[in-house]
């Protein structure tokens, strides 16, 4: 094992997001690794047993260096996922400032090793036969601090940091325990509730939120500092996924492909309105842009170099059908 590298349960760690959806899951595997936990939130949670909770802000990571010193490592999930206009401050405040700061937090402290959550925003469009992978970035391109800049922002942020880091890029997460829910979470919650079963014309890798969980606690115990690993799982295309998740709740499998300059003009009009009141966008015309697009990409590094194992996505999709289900989120 390298110098760099964790050895399962040595140590503790410290959690950002663990009551988030990929941060709750990445917290099960550590316990189940045997590591001892030190989580931060923001607010009331009730932490599992064995966690101690850290109340506190990555926007203020000074705060946290005492804490971090009787950590090992740390694992930074935290992030703010919105489309909504309003959010773009907050956004770059969490997603690139807070990162920063919550590393260099961890630099000051003494921290070992660190594993910062990414995204699949941080990588270019790609074709099916030509996936995209760790050595693609995304072109820094898009309007004001948007969510998918920010991720691209941040994570060359963590990179920069002078700590040991690497960082976990997942693709779209399904499963169980989606609060919020995430965009393709509420792609299944609109299904479920008999939403208009249309699509754009783009594609994108859809993964297991558990895959996803496996793959942080992976990179912590035998990535390299500095690299990246990619945590995806299928590559499908919008009406393909729109199909696998209609069977998992037992619904017509049929949609029909919507011209993107409709959905465009529907988003144009959407962000009038929200403009006016505040209120969350529900067609986020950052969404549609990315819809159109071929996001599809490759965990061949993260198989190789990590022992990552993804699972199958359609069971996934079952799970987190039943979950939306039974928590209300859909008849």
């Amino acid at each position: 094992m390298n110098a760099a590298q964790a050895a399962p349960g040595e140590g503790d760690v410290f959690l950002t997001g663990a009551s988030g959806f990929v941060g709750s899951h990445v917290l099960a595997v550590l316990l189940a690794r045997g590591y001892r936990v030190r989580a931060l939130v923001r607010g009331r949670w009730e932490a599992p047993p064995g966690v101690e909770s850290v109340t506190g802000d990555v926007r203020a990571p000074g705060a946290l260096i005492p804490v971090l010193r009787e950590c090992r490592y740390l694992i930074h999930t935290a992030a703010l996922y919105s489309f909504a206009p309003g959010d773009r401050a907050a956004i770059a405040a969490v997603n690139v400032r807070g990162t920063s700061g919550i590393l260099e937090a961890a630099r000051i402290a003494g921290v070992e090793r660190c594993v910062a959550t990414s995204s699949s925003a941080a990588l270019p469009p790609a074709s099916a036969s030509h996936p995209a992978t760790e050595g693609d970035w995304a072109g820094a391109d898009h309007r004001g601090w948007s969510y998918h800049a920010s991720k691209l922002a941040g994570e060359r942020a963590a990179l920069r940091a002078a700590i040991a880091v690497t960082t976990v890029l997942p693709t779209a997460p399904v499963g169980p325990g989606d609060h919020r829910p995430t965009p393709t979470g509420r792609i299944i919650v609109d299904l479920l509730r008999g939403r208009m079963p249309a699509t754009l014309g783009g594609g994108m890798n859809i993964v297991p939120v558990e895959d996803v969980a496996a793959a942080h606690v992976l990179a912590l115990e035998r990535g390299g500092a500095g690299e990246r690993y990619i945590a995806g799982g299928v590559n499908l295309t919008l009406a393909e996924m729109w199909r696998l998740i209609s069977r998992a709740a037992g619904k017509p499998e049929r949609a029909f492909r919507l011209p993107y300059a409709v959905a465009a003009a529907a988003a144009r009009v959407d962000a009038v309105r929200v403009w006016a009141t505040g209120a969350i966008p529900a067609i986020p015309l950052e969404g549609v842009r990315m819809g159109r697009l071929e996001m599809y990409s490759s965990s061949a590094k993260a198989i190789e170099e990590l022992g990552y194992r993804p699972s199958s996505a359609g069971e996934a999709v079952e799970r987190a059908v039943r979950w939306y289900r039974e928590h209300g989120y859909a008849p």
